[in-house]
């Protein structure tokens, strides 16, 4: 792998809705979400793409689907860049599980069986190794907010932050070459070991 183009997936029902949505195969696509995920292939027509990659959920998936129509491009399922496990608070507002999230360690777990950010990094870590790991020069990457935030800051040496700030824009692509990702899956890998979020996004 050489380039990847990393993008979070277009607007969900669960999105428009504010819900914490991590059990596959979760909603698909808003009719917003699907002209975002049509402006995306169109970003991207004279971009070579030589491979799809979505997660487990069904946003993800329908995004590569629509920003791909008319493209003959494998397409493969990567799950440890899925979304990250929210425990209890799946299927409850996204705000409440911010709101714990934002004072809570990068080590510790969603309460009911969630993941900690740091689990969630070593998975992203892992994920990013398995793209790069493949034969195909390029790849569309469709993923979920907090794993573009943490690989797009991680390639640019950034460990995580408590809170995303800034949004992350539906559908809107990051590209990122080889060297970047092998930056970005270090540095989450190691992070995850010893994990302290830095001062501010």
């Amino acid at each position: 792998m050489e380039t990847i183009f990393l993008a979070r997936h277009a607007l969900a029902v669960s999105n428009a809705s504010g819900v914490a949505s991590y059990a596959a195969p979760g909603e698909g696509l808003t009719e917003e979400g699907r002209w975002q995920a049509r402006n995306l292939g169109e970003i991207l027509a004279r971009e070579e793409i030589a491979l799809g990659v979505a997660t487990e959920l069904r946003r993800t998936q329908e995004t590569l689907e629509v920003a791909l129509e008319g493209r003959d491009v494998p397409r493969i399922v990567v799950s440890d860049l899925n979304e990250i496990h929210f425990g209890s608070f799946d299927g409850g507002l996204l705000s409440a599980y911010r709101e714990w999230a934002g004072s809570e360690a990068a080590g510790l777990p969603a309460p009911g069986g969630g993941e900690s950010r740091a689990q969630a990094a070593a998975r992203y870590a892992a994920g990013l190794q398995q793209v790069l790991a493949r034969t195909e020069t390029s790849a569309l990457v469709i993923g979920h907010a907090l794993a573009v935030r943490y690989i797009v800051d991680a390639a640019e040496g950034l460990i995580p932050a408590s809170l995303m700030l800034a949004p992350v824009g539906h559908a809107l692509p990051h590209r990122l070459e080889a060297r970047q990702l092998e930056v970005a899956a270090d540095l989450l890998e190691s992070w995850s070991l010893v994990p302290r979020f830095r001062d501010s996004e």
